[in-house]
């Protein structure tokens, strides 16, 4: 059974792109999260967004001015822009993320539609532009960072970034806030200069605070500990934090005095878990601790149950 809403379209489009069990699939799986993802992304749109009139860098602000001048609502112009930018994310990153696409894709405009009906005379909750921007700038990049760590988007232009990201090696964030402007930019046409310049403002704080989010949901600690008791530190590490290491030859510079040094890069969780077996295991242990942001790596399976490298 399917966990995506109005399941006998959503079936039919999947066969549509040949994807309908890797969609079965990932909705089971991930579902949740995403939904989350596409739920604030769709709430930033209508509470702050639509009634402040900003183009702020999306695809929801590209149809808040095409609303202008095309008699549609919001949401129908936002699916019919999600299903162009939807093909051109099968066809330049692949059948894997644009399946992943298709559930938020068509979940965006759903949820716009319901709240649509549920506050059909949505006004600025601010009331004003300035924090209108700011409120959407933060909760959106929420929202698109919780859909990108799981290699998902909310369609429209977080695809454009996406294929920014791959062909030309920018940063997520950056790669938003490049499409995005052009989108910003539009909003001359339609609005006042006030109105272009916090679109414009809007569209750059919004790369900044995806990148922040995206980043900080990445973080791991590295780190690194030279203890007389190293041999208890690994087993603790391979044992119950069920995470692999590396061990390190050490010479001290003063008196050349030979010494291990064990290496691991562990979530957050583990880390509190890891100071706090070495507070009691050696107090004495010389600890450092680095952040770190990205990791390249193929899992290695590791002999005994519940263990990986």
């Amino acid at each position: 059974q399917s966990n995506c809403p109005e399941a006998g379209f959503l079936s039919g489009a999947f066969d549509l792109f040949g994807c309908k069990k890797k969609m079965l699939d990932y909705g089971s799986r991930h579902t949740k999260p995403v939904t989350l993802g596409t739920a604030i992304v769709a709430a930033a749109v209508f509470f702050f967004l639509v009634p402040s009139k900003l183009s702020v860098g999306s695809v929801s602000g590209l149809a808040i001015v095409l609303a202008n001048v095309i008699p549609l609502p919001v949401s129908a112009i936002t699916m019919a822009l999600n299903v162009l930018f939807l093909v051109l994310g099968f066809l330049l990153i692949g059948g894997e993320f644009g399946a992943k696409t298709v559930y938020t894709s068509i979940l965006l405009p759903l949820v716009l539609g319901v709240l649509e009906r549920l506050f059909p005379n949505n006004g600025s909750i601010m009331g004003d532009q300035f924090l209108d921007m700011l409120c959407y700038t933060m909760l959106v990049s929420l929202g698109l960072a919780l859909l990108f760590v799981r290699n998902a988007s909310s369609g429209g232009l977080d695809i454009a970034a996406k294929i920014l990201n791959r062909y030309f090696h920018l940063e997520l964030g950056a790669a938003l806030a490049a499409a995005g402007m052009v989108v910003a930019l539009s909003s001359a046409f339609v609005y006042d200069a006030k109105t272009v310049v916090l679109s414009v403002i809007g569209t750059y704080l919004g790369g900044i605070v995806l990148d922040h989010f995206i980043f900080g949901m990445n973080t791991k600690k590295k780190v690194c500990i030279l203890s007389s008791h190293v041999d208890e530190i690994r087993r603790f590490v391979l044992e119950q934090l069920h995470s692999g290491a590396t061990l390190y030859e050490a010479i001290g510079a003063y008196d050349y005095a030979r010494q291990r040094e064990l290496a691991v890069i562990v979530n957050k969780a583990e880390y509190a878990k890891l100071m706090g077996f070495l507070a009691q295991a050696d107090p004495d242990a010389f600890v450092t601790v680095y952040t770190v942001h990205e990791m390249f790596y193929r899992p290695k399976p590791v002999q005994g149950p519940g263990k990986r490298a």
